[in-house]
């Protein structure tokens, strides 16, 4: 294969490069192949985002990172307020986050994912919730459960594009919050949380079609009963991380989205740790911030189509747990 390299065409009296006017063709024996899919997918991608946590003092930090690469988190700006224990969700154009601690809050607040800056408003949720879950394809985002002051069943959606209130989705099977949500474009995964089946932890696993309003629905289990963990997913898989029972636990396993059945082991976090956040791209988890068993400001990621351990990425802006993640380039977004 042969390169064709503008930098190194010169004009005909090779006093500068080409003129380029009008309708330009090119042609060539071995055929060129142009980008093609929707341009909001097309480079520029790649950027996880961290909002909120704290403990004892609770704070309005955003943090960003470029997944692709090792390297510590940087200042993005601040949420509206400070907040703990959020639900965070996005397209890839706006990451959203909702919920706070110990006051619980309906709020959400949004940012544009590529740019650095403050959040803004962009409306409320059905209820106020601490400790829910998040999820999303491109067009929609998905605030799963939570707690206040009982745990709720309680699924809500926005579009993401449209700034506005959130209406109602569905139910989970039982009332739940501490729990990990993740997504294809398609189809919403549910996993662990604390609930009046497992108060310490359960191991259940339900999923939702986001195109479709409903309840949830069984999906299998995870490999270890446990609430207050993450999870974060590329297109095929989705990956359940830390989390407490009550000992807080290093456990990363796996399910297959598109089927349904029991999680996998998959590897092992650097160490236990529960209250985290994560983030994801096609490839790469990052899992970041928590309680081990005091605040951390460790970042760590996995190859998600490969198996195996957790290993070290960089450092927070801050140590804290009960972040919240958000990326442009997770599972749900193809």
């Amino acid at each position: 294969m042969s390169e064709f390299r503008i930098d190194q065409i010169k004009s005909q009296d090779a006093s500068r490069g080409p003129d380029v006017a009008g309708i330009t063709t090119f042609t060539g024996t071995s055929g060129i192949v142009m980008p093609s899919g929707d341009t909001a997918y097309r480079g520029g991608r790649g950027r996880g985002v961290f909002g909120g946590g704290g403990y004892p003092t609770n704070y309005n930090i955003i943090d960003y990172v470029t997944i692709a690469t090792l390297g510590n988190a940087i200042d993005f700006g601040d949420l509206t307020t400070t907040a703990i224990l959020t639900a965070s969700c996005s397209s890839s154009i706006r990451g959203l986050w909702s919920g706070d601690y110990p006051s619980a809050s309906n709020k959400i607040d949004y940012v544009i994912i590529s740019s650095t800056g403050n959040a803004f408003d962009f409306g409320d949720r059905t209820v106020a919730m601490f400790n829910a879950a998040g999820l999303s394809n491109n067009i929609r985002g998905i605030f799963v459960a939570g707690h206040d002051p009982a745990q709720t069943t309680v699924i809500d959606y926005v579009t993401i594009a449209q700034k506005g209130n959130a209406t109602f989705f569905g139910d989970l099977s039982f009332p739940t919050n501490g729990l990990g949500a993740c997504a294809s474009s398609t189809r919403g995964v549910i996993g662990g949380g604390y609930s009046p089946i497992g108060p310490a932890g359960t191991n259940v696993i339900e999923y939702i079609t986001i195109a479709n309003l409903g309840g949830a629905q069984d999906f299998g289990d995870l490999s270890v009963a446990r609430g207050n963990l993450t999870s974060f997913s590329n297109s095929t898989r989705g990956l359940f991380a830390g989390g407490s029972n009550p000992g807080k636990s290093d456990v990363i396993d796996y399910v297959t989205i598109a089927s349904l059945g029991d999680a996998i082991d998959f590897g092992n976090l650097l160490s236990g740790t529960d209250v985290l956040a994560s983030v994801a791209s096609s490839s790469r988890g990052l899992i970041a911030g928590g309680n081990n068993p005091g605040e951390t400001n460790v970042i760590q990621y996995v190859t998600i189509p490969t198996t195996g351990n957790a290993v070290d990425f960089g450092d927070l802006t801050q140590a804290r747990h009960s972040p919240r993640g958000c990326s442009d380039s997770h599972g749900g977004l193809g």
